[in-house]
């Protein structure tokens, strides 16, 4: 009697894998708005269910929020798909909640989105399509264009891009967003990112694989106020810069090599007009020029040194990038009036 051939366990779990989605959505004081981002991610999983006979579960990672929002995502229904809620103890960061979502994901594709709703989650279909169809294993976005925000913001993210593609080994798109699509093998790559000052963007890039860029619109923002500003953007600059290029270490060189020429070349100027003129060599003003150029670039540099050396003696340390307060999960498979399993990091 034949027996029938089995697929190789390598086989198996690639095909379980290209089966599953999950959903990561940082959250950061957004109960008011929460209700209506899961209905429409919700609507999404009845869609790709159907058509692409997907797996889909959603990840809720509570960064420390203050006004319920914890609450509300426990509370959601897990209908079609299934919903875990990790509750962080105390506000991490953006990149501490998505390191969170991607460590608790289950095996599989990975998606990540911001939960203010102004990553469509309409635009899912989309980048699931150039992951299946087109066979890309990140699959990420970009604002199509900037025309609404001002020329100062549009200079800066411009210079950003600029400097860190500098001195990164691997570029990174300008304008490339955290609202992307990680496959499988690309999600367990990054899951094997040791570091704990981390850039989400430069990570997903670096990795390689097949990518892709799809344009989107952001829809406005529906409920609360952004909590970003020109000083948590410039902190995020410098953490990205830092954390994924070597940039601003070329910059301070660069620096103190055009300071040496010009010291070299306004000192070789002096000498010639006193040899062949006669003048006198400026005292006073020159000097106090001098030495606060000196002195301010010198800060400089060692303000840049710090950056670094910060870096390194975090890495050094190895503290958890997160703790979990707590961790509930619901299953779209078990009856509506099952009691979601709830566990904490304590127990």
């Amino acid at each position: 009697m034949a027996v029938k051939p089995t697929k190789p366990a390598s086989r198996a779990r690639a095909s379980s894998s290209a089966s599953t989605l999950s959903v990561v959505v940082p959250l950061f004081n957004e109960a008011k708005g929460l209700s209506g981002l899961h209905e429409r991610i919700a609507e999404v999983a009845r869609y790709l269910q159907v058509k692409r006979g997907l797996s889909l579960e959603v990840l809720y990672v509570d960064d420390g929020s203050s006004d319920g929002t914890g609450a509300v995502a426990k509370s959601l229904p897990a209908t079609p798909l299934d919903i875990q809620v990790i509750t962080l103890s105390r506000n991490f960061g953006k990149e501490a909640a998505l390191l969170a979502g991607l460590d608790h994901a289950r095996p599989g594709a990975v998606l990540f989105m911001d939960g203010d709703g102004q990553h469509p989650p309409d635009l899912i279909d989309t980048l699931v399509s150039r992951w299946l169809d087109d066979g890309y294993d990140v699959v990420y976005t970009a604002k199509a264009h900037r025309g609404n925000e001002t020329w100062l913001r549009r200079t800066g993210v411009r210079s950003f891009y600029t400097l860190l593609n500098w001195g990164a080994r691997h570029k990174i798109p300008q304008d490339a967003g955290d609202f992307r699509l990680l496959s499988a093998r690309a999600a367990a790559a990054v899951r094997q990112m040791p570091e704990r000052n981390r850039f989400f963007k430069g990570l997903s890039s670096w990795i390689g694989f097949r990518q892709a860029r799809v344009d989107y619109e952001p829809a406005a923002r529906a409920h609360g106020a952004t909590t970003w500003n020109v000083w948590t953007l410039i902190g995020l600059s410098i953490e990205g810069l830092t954390s994924f290029s070597v940039a601003p270490l070329r910059v301070a060189s660069l620096l103190g090599i055009l300071l040496a020429l010009t010291a070299l070349f306004f000192g070789s100027w002096i000498i010639l007009e006193t040899l062949l003129y006669g003048k006198d060599v400026p005292g006073y003003p020159s000097l106090v020029v001098s030495v606060m150029v000196i002195g301010g670039v010198q800060l400089i540099l060692i303000g840049v040194l710090g950056e670094y050396i910060g870096k390194l003696l975090s890495e050094i340390k190895g503290r958890p990038v997160y703790f979990v307060a707590e961790h509930s999960v619901k299953r779209a498979s078990e009856s509506a009036k099952a009691r979601p399993m709830t566990s904490r990091a304590a127990e």
